[in-house]
């Protein structure tokens, strides 16, 4: 038996279409932009640990504010520090939701080991500066002058500041005399090395030397012989509490996390 479709029933359906369709297309938009959980209406709670590179120490305290402004009943840990040592704190038990790190190499031993609660995502890229003493009394303008500056402030091999300082220094084919090289266990201590007047100037996170404002001078490394830093984020497998680590990781992807860290100073990948 044949069912007769009435005009009105046919509008219906076609209405009924139209509205799944614009549905689905809404739920891409917000998985492509990774601010699925970000924009959600309900709010989550909870405690959790970040473990984040020290150069994010600015732009993630202001994320922190404004998830916990959004989500009342969440309380938000950051504990800053060079990614190699919180790697090295995550792969020994240490408590932690959340790894944000400052390169992929460290980020991909955590993947290795099987630690990440799915994949990392790229959420910031970063270069690298020289900073001085203000009014840089010792004149530098390139990577080439760090061999005679005097005392050149360099972050731990260990840190990634420091591998992308080695970097580009070999890139550049500039090579510092030990006996002047004094190395910070982070991109922080580097920096303060300068700003506390112990060195003469510092290879640093550009984000930093922003930060810094008047304390130091900049010098621009060119592209060419610069580095960039990719900053990937991901959850871990032992989280107490995965439904707000995730709401935290879409959020610092998501377009408040992002408009934070562009005004921090950091690049969209």
């Amino acid at each position: 038996m044949r069912r007769t479709i009435t005009p009105t029933l046919a509008l219906l359906l076609a209405l009924g279409l139209v509205a799944a369709g614009c549905g689905s297309s809404t739920k891409a938009s917000n998985t492509a932009t990774g601010a699925t959980s970000a924009t959600t209406s309900t709010p989550v709670s909870g405690s959790i640990t970040v473990s984040a590179a020290s150069s994010l120490t600015g732009a993630f305290g202001t994320i922190k504010d404004d998830f916990q402004a959004a989500n009342p009943g969440a309380h938000i840990t950051i504990n800053f520090g060079s990614s190699g040592t919180l790697e090295t704190q995550i792969e020994s038990g240490a408590p932690a939701d959340v790894a944000a790190f400052a390169d992929d190499a460290t980020m991909k031993k955590l993947t290795d080991k099987g630690a990440l609660d799915g994949p990392s995502q790229i959420f910031a890229t970063n270069h690298l500066v020289i900073v001085t003493k203000p009014g840089n009394p010792t004149h530098i303008e390139t990577l080439a002058d760090l061999a005679s500056a005097g005392t050149v402030s360099l972050c731990a091999d260990t840190a990634p500041c420091g591998k992308y300082a080695n970097q580009i220094l070999t890139t550049a084919a500039v090579s510092i005399p030990a006996a002047k090289v004094t190395r910070g266990q982070d991109v922080k201590t580097t920096l303060a090395a300068v700003t506390n007047g112990d060195a003469d100037a510092a290879i640093v996170y550009v984000t930093d030397a922003q930060a810094a404002g008047a304390q130091v001078d900049t010098v621009t490394i060119p592209a060419e012989q610069n580095a960039v830093a990719n900053y990937p984020i991901a959850v871990i497998k032992a989280t107490q509490d995965a439904a707000l680590a995730q709401a935290f990781m879409a959020f610092v992807l998501g377009p408040q996390g992002r408009q934070v860290l562009q005004d921090a100073g950091f690049a969209t990948p």
